[in-house]
């Protein structure tokens, strides 16, 4: 995941820039909350709706305990399912974050600390979303070939899913002119959708295709907030 920060200091490097020229400014607080705000509600939001339809089942009591024995939480007392469960989503909301953002950086330092302002010399915002997106995607094809189950249609529901999230990343890092919300919101994304909700969640048989970062419900749910903050960056002239 560092490859991306390799690859955009080697060219800083190369064209004789520095690499304090990069956004390392934090920005305002503001950005930086909503970059935490928004990919765990787009997170829950996909999963409320997986548990509504019946594409999978929230965790019963059983399987909470048995999480709550994974994070080591028996050794503070007695505490029922419902505690378990916002202890466990707090440790790894803060904890697990802290310790993703350590590799999203590497990537967000490549794709929105340098690659997009490459690209806004040439490109609109869209041009710029679309386009960092698609090669964000493409980047992760050797995971998606290896771990896919079904290669066609993850590939079709992965590539939704970067590009949408590309509009919102592109839209939080050109409105704070910092690559940090993109670092949180890329580590919350991964955080929420990969290690909390899916253990909230029993997978139903037949319906495994709707689950995951991967999934169809994750694609249209991504794809309706990529919508709403291109119109947004076209109403503000981003």
């Amino acid at each position: 995941m560092w490859c991306p920060a390799i690859a955009a200091f080697i060219t800083l490097k190369i064209k004789g820039r520095k690499i304090s020229s990069l956004n390392w400014n934090w920005g305002n607080w503001k950005y930086i909350r909503l970059s935490y705000f928004i990919p765990a509600l787009y997170g829950l939001i996909t999963y409320i709706l997986i548990w509504s339809f019946g594409f999978g089942s929230l965790a019963n009591e059983e399987v909470i305990i048995d999480w709550g024995k994974e994070l080591g939480l028996f050794g503070i007392g007695s505490l029922n399912p419902t505690a378990i469960t916002i202890i466990a989503i707090i440790l790894i909301g803060t904890v697990e974050v802290i310790r993703a953002s350590a590799t999203t950086l590497g990537e967000e330092i490549g794709w929105r600390g340098f690659f997009i302002y490459e690209l806004r010399k040439v490109l609109s915002f869209t041009g710029v979303s679309v386009f960092s997106g698609f090669i964000w995607a493409a980047w992760h094809w050797p995971l998606l070939v290896y771990y896919s189950n079904n290669v066609l249609l993850e590939f079709i529901t992965f590539f939704i899913v970067i590009i949408s999230m590309s509009f919102i990343m592109t839209y939080y890092t050109f409105k704070s002119k910092s690559l940090w919300p993109a670092v949180i919101f890329h580590a919350v994304s991964n955080v929420y959708i990969q290690k909390i909700l899916p253990e909230l969640t029993i997978k139903n048989e037949g319906t495994e295709h709707w689950l995951g970062e991967n999934g169809i419900m994750f694609a249209i749910v991504t794809c309706v907030f990529g919508i709403y903050f291109w119109r947004k960056a076209i109403k503000e002239k981003l």
